[in-house]
This record gives structure tokens, sequence and C-alpha cells, in this order.
């Protein structure tokens, strides 16, 4: 009985050996030189490139100032960290990341909103990190009918290969716009008429008193500290969801979604 059973176990090993684990982040990277160089010739849209730090070959150099000029965000990093993210061990010292779609702009947004005859309704992520929750941000804002999403360049993820997975496919209907500045956006789009609401647990009024019929813009903090002083200063009014549990905090995708579909009834009831 005994062998019988070793050798019905047998098939296991063998099974688990011929389904290695797919790793999503590995979507969209481009390693060497030259997959990045014939990338920035097709016009292809690229989020990050790494760099091996201290590296002083001038092609290298050259090939991360184009993808600068191109829009990347440039990150130097140990060598050790590239052999990590590798996975053809051919890296040259650099690796990028591609954005699984082009970028708009805040203009563009907003002339969605204007072919449209509607008043912009826009979502501004302040620095998030996890790519399930910006997928699923663009997800409910494409469900809600808004306009737009806005994401900063730095210390937040892009439009990677998971978060297109974790939209649904809304990243191919919903414009997001990545700018350098995300305070600088909020001033350009007050500027245009838009009033910005930050999300905060600390709000100054419930989410059922802020008239978001208007053309509005609803600032999601990052996932640990929430909107940046900057950004909590630059907000024209500070919101907060009415907590009845034990627990005194949404996830940004949840918080998201009910800010959004709050906005969508405020302005069916106008509407009537």
């Amino acid at each position: 009985m005994k062998e019988n059973f070793r050798r019905r176990e047998a098939p296991k090993r063998e099974f688990k050996r011929e389904a290695p684990p797919v790793v999503e982040e590995n979507e969209g990277q481009l390693e060497g030189r030259n997959a990045l160089t014939e990338a920035l010739r097709s016009g292809r849209t690229i989020d990050k490139v790494f760099i091996a730090s201290g590296e002083t070959d001038r092609g290298l150099q050259r090939l991360a100032a184009q993808a600068k000029e191109a829009g990347a965000v440039i990150v130097p990093v140990d060598r050790r960290k590239l052999d990590a993210m590798s996975t053809t061990r051919a890296h040259q010292g650099v690796i990028a990341l591609a954005a699984a779609r082009a970028y708009f702009t805040i203009d563009d947004i907003l002339e969605t909103a204007a072919e449209r005859g509607e008043n912009a309704l826009i979502v501004i992520c302040d620095e998030l990190s996890d790519p399930h929750n910006l997928g699923a941000i663009i997800r409910s804002a494409e469900c809600a009918g808004a306009h737009g999403v806005i994401i900063p360049k730095r210390r937040s993820v892009g439009l990677t290969a998971t978060v297109a997975k974790a939209s649904a496919g809304a990243v191919e209907y919903m414009k997001v716009a990545r700018v350098t500045n995300i305070n600088a956006a909020m001033e350009d789009l007050k500027a245009k008429g838009v009033w910005i609401f930050g999300t905060a647990a600390e709000g100054s009024i419930p989410m059922y008193k802020a008239d978001l019929t208007g053309p509005a813009a609803i600032v999601i903090g990052s996932e640990g500290d929430g909107m940046s002083r900057l950004v909590r200063q630059n907000c024209d009014v500070t919101v907060h969801i009415p907590m009845k549990g034990n627990i005194t905090s949404l996830n940004a995708s949840a918080a998201a979604s009910i800010l959004l579909y709050e906005a969508v009834r405020q302005r069916l009831e106008a509407s009537l």
C-alpha cells in the first residue's frame, strides 16, 4: 500500500514543475538597450526606466536622456535590483516599464466633458502605489461616467499591465492624464472652473452636503497616509464619508466609488 501511495504522489510533483507562477508585472517590461531604443523609436509610451546607478556608459546615459525627454521617469537603482527584476538575465544595465496605454492631458479630459455637454467629473489620485487600487478606480470612474483620472508621474503606479487588468478593460475608455505636479494640476483645474473635493476621515463636511453637480474633481489619497499636506491645503473643500461601523477607514478604490456615485446621484436628481 505504501508503494502504491508513493507512486500516486509522483505525478503531483511533476505537475508543480510544469506550472511555474506567472509574474504579472513582467508584462510590458522591456529589458536591454535595443528593446528600449526600438520602443522609443516607435513612439511607445514608457512609464519608468530603471538604470544601473553609477553607470558611466555614455550610450546608456543618452538612452536614459531620450526616455526622460519622452516623458519617462528615470530611476537609478543598484544592479542587484535590476538582476532581481530581470527575466532575460540580459538587461544590460537598463529595464523599462511600458505603459499599457498612452496618456492624455487635462485639456483632453475637459474636452471630453464639453463634447458630452456635461460638467466635468474627474478623479485625482494622490500617490497611489497599489496597481489593483488604481485599476479599480479607473473601472469605477468609467462606470460612473467620469471624464478622466489624473495621476502624478512620481511616487505613483502608472498604467501597468496589472492596472489594465484590474480595470477590467476600462482603461481602454477612460482618459488618464499623468502630470509632473499634482498641485499645479489642481491649480490649473481651479482656473478652469473645476472645484476640488478632497476626501479625508476628518473632512469638514459629510459627502452628502458637498455640491458635486458642478464641475468637480475628487481627490483620493494614498493607501497609507491619505492626501499629502500640500494637496490637502489645495482642496476647495474636504469631505468625509459617514462611517457607522467599528472600522474607521475605507480602501482607496472603495472610497472613490462611493464619492463618484454620490456625484452621479446628485446629478441625476438635478436633471429631473
